[in-house]
């Protein structure tokens, strides 16, 4: 049956039983107007199961008395109250029933003295007309006498209309089941619905996912309800009221609509919810109550104790699968890609939503073939960000650079340049070296490529970081030190651990700056704090040898760094104060092809004994001073900037530095 011909159908018999609760109503109009009628006849027992009718797809009310468990009255009930809103008659007949033309809806007392089977615990808060809020009971004096209405959410239900009740539209989100999922994805979703089909009695099993990217554990959740034919609806944890009566408003709404749309619920949980926190029981208490099937995820640490657990370990797509994902996503393309794909899938570490979110907005940029594969990698390059540009925003952790700057700009002994180049082709040949050949398969341990850059502030450590992040194509984060060690005992490593995660999918270079402050010698353990502070130290270790991607850690004090520490660091690379040949270097460099200038002279800038980052910001304000005054740079303007650089420097210009200026 198609669902035109279904919601014809509907409404045909939808009207046949409300002719019959209209019918019912006449009979009551006669008895309280003295007119001599017959009782109606009994309605049979096929007609009350009309489901039998319709076994592909039952008709909206007898699938709606099936699922909230209506007895007959209770029915006959439901549908007075929806007459009223359906039709014009039921209104008047309501209203001349019960001798008063201002009650034109329908009340308890009518419906007892005009309904057949009546029974008093129909409107009780625990039968179902209550319980499930299907009806509502208006103001009055007694409950008898008060207007009851049909709430507007069952009404349209009725009608053939199944959409979200729209007092849970800001709350929850509809997860459709994903086209394509990892084989180790659609294992765990397959396993899911085995474990919940198989469960006999009682509630379902909450359904605990563990690991995983959200959008991997919401395409897992969803495959998995597709496969027992229920929908999936998403709801953040952070949006339950912490209210007792709004909580229960929401626990009801819910499992009404679990019930009207055959529905799970996917509870995201935030990872960082702490374990006594007030969130964390609001999680609790609701997953504990909620009727049908309910999965969780994220950071869950206070269990349901009287529910059943079932816990879903996810792990990401190995190198295998995800290649198979790609060449799935792309199709036809994939064979003309020439190896660009084992070049994706050794840097960036995407599950099936986001490689088929990569490939359609490749796909829709590359107007040549051969314009794909870079469209594809800047594609990863957007997918892998989004949580590290979260923590950037919200939690000011992690903060993207934009990198535009190439080797010519960076002004370094050859030395220095050879080891940058080297961990560049560390970080290119990563996938070659630890996947196809095998290192990787040996330990995780010691694959994370972890670099330290350590000289005097200026030097260019930064800039090679940018560098480096330009010439591989990947995003480059600078950590926050300061927000990232807490006081706190346990904060540190939750920053850590954050950091990194967001991180993982994409390789992202993280620039650690000043690391020395949290990774400086580690004191004597006298206390539980110095004890706390090497954990911080070991657990930072352990996740560089383990990251898939580049850390860059920076000092202007490589002395003050635990030895045990710099052994564990791959590369080290010192940056030197320039000398006044790289100074001049630098000079020459700093001024763009388009700025006007007059009379410079790089000999003489260059004895200004400053480093590199000094040099830039002596030309930015000599430059804003010349056009403040309409004029080409020259020496004069650069001698005001260096003024202004050294006060700043709390240092004074010598006069060898600015001999023959001006």
């Amino acid at each position: 049956m198609s669902a035109a011909d279904w919601y014809a159908e509907n409404h045909a018999h939808l009207l046949q039983a409300l002719g019959k609760v209209r019918a019912l109503l006449e009979h009551q109009v006669a008895k309280t107007e003295g007119e001599k009628t017959e009782d109606p006849a009994p309605e049979p027992e096929s007609v009350r199961d009309s489901q039998a009718e319709t076994p592909e797809r039952p008709f909206a009310l007898d699938a709606l008395c099936a699922s909230f468990g209506l007895s007959p009255f209770e029915r006959h009930l439901l549908l007075l109250c929806a007459g009223v809103e359906f039709e014009s008659a039921p209104s008047s007949l309501c209203a001349r029933a019960q001798g008063d033309p201002q009650r034109t809806y329908p009340t308890f007392s009518l419906a007892l003295a005009t309904l057949p089977e009546a029974h008093w615990s129909a409107l009780t808060p625990d039968r179902p007309l209550r319980r499930w809020r299907l009806i509502e009971v208006g103001p009055g004096n007694a409950l008898t006498a008060s207007p009851l209405r049909i709430d507007e959410r069952v009404l349209h239900y009725l009608a053939g209309v199944n959409e979200i009740d729209n007092r849970l539209a800001g709350w929850v989100q509809t997860m459709e089941p994903p086209d394509d999922l990892a084989p180790c994805h659609l294992d765990i979703a397959r396993q899911l619905a085995t474990q919940w089909s198989n469960h006999q009695e009682g509630r379902l099993p909450i359904a605990w996912m563990r690991g995983g990217e959200p959008a991997d554990n919401r395409a897992i959740a969803a495959a998995a309800c597709a496969f027992l034919g229920l929908e999936l609806q998403a709801m953040p944890v952070n949006l339950l009221p912490t209210g007792p009566s709004e909580l229960e408003n929401l626990l009801r709404l819910w499992e009404r609509e679990a019930l009207l749309r055959n529905s799970a619920l996917l509870l995201e949980e935030d990872e960082d919810t702490a374990p006594d926190s007030g969130r964390a029981q609001l999680v609790s208490w609701f997953a504990e109550r909620v009727l049908g099937g309910i999965i969780l995820t994220g950071g869950m640490k206070r269990l349901p104790a009287g529910r059943a657990v079932i816990h879903v370990d996810v792990r990401k797509p190995d190198s295998t699968e995800q290649l198979g994902l790609w060449q799935q996503a792309l199709g036809v393309h994939a064979e003309k890609l020439n190896g660009s794909l084992e070049r994706l899938t050794g840097q960036f570490d995407l599950g099936a939503p986001a490689v088929q979110a990569a490939c359609s907005e490749a796909l829709a940029q590359a107007t040549q073939p051969e314009e794909l594969p870079e469209r594809l990698w800047q594609a990863c390059r957007v997918q892998a960000r989004s949580r590290l540009d979260q923590h950037g925003g919200e939690m000011a952790l992690a903060q993207r650079i934009e990198s535009a700057a190439t080797w010519d700009d960076l002004v370094l002994p050859e030395a220095q340049k050879q080891i940058l180049r080297e961990i560049a082709v560390h970080v290119r040949q990563r996938f070659k070296v630890y996947e196809t050949w095998g290192f990787g398969r040996k330990s995780s341990r010691g694959l994370g490529i972890s670099t330290l850059f350590a000289g005097a502030s200026g030097t260019g450590k930064t800039l090679a970081a940018e560098v480096l992040a330009n010439e591989l194509g990947l995003d480059l984060y600078r950590i926050d030190l300061s927000s990232v060690v807490s006081k706190y005992i346990g904060e540190t490593e939750k920053n850590l651990r954050r950091v990194f995660d967001a991180a993982e999918s994409g390789g992202a270079i993280l620039l650690f700056d000043e690391a020395d402050a949290l990774f400086g010698k580690r004191s004597e353990v006298k206390d539980s704090h110095d004890r706390h502070a090497n954990v911080e130290v070991s657990y930072l270790l352990q996740r560089m040898e383990a990251y898939r991607g580049l850390a860059v850690l920076t000092t202007n004090l490589k002395d003050a760094l635990d030895t045990a520490f710099l052994r564990r660091i791959r590369f080290v690379v010192q940056f030197p104060f320039p000398d006044a040949a790289q100074r001049a270097e630098i000079w020459q460099r700093m001024f763009p092809s388009t700025l006007p200038t007059e009379g410079l002279n790089l000999a003489q800038l260059s004895r200004l004994n400053v480093s590199g980052g000094n040099i830039r910001n002596i030309a930015l304000n000599a430059a804003f001073h010349a056009a403040e005054k309409g004029e080409a740079l020259g020496m004069f303007h650069l001698l005001e900037g260096a003024h202004g650089e050294y006060a700043k420097l709390e240092k004074s210009l010598s006069d060898n530095e600015i001999e023959g200026w001006l």
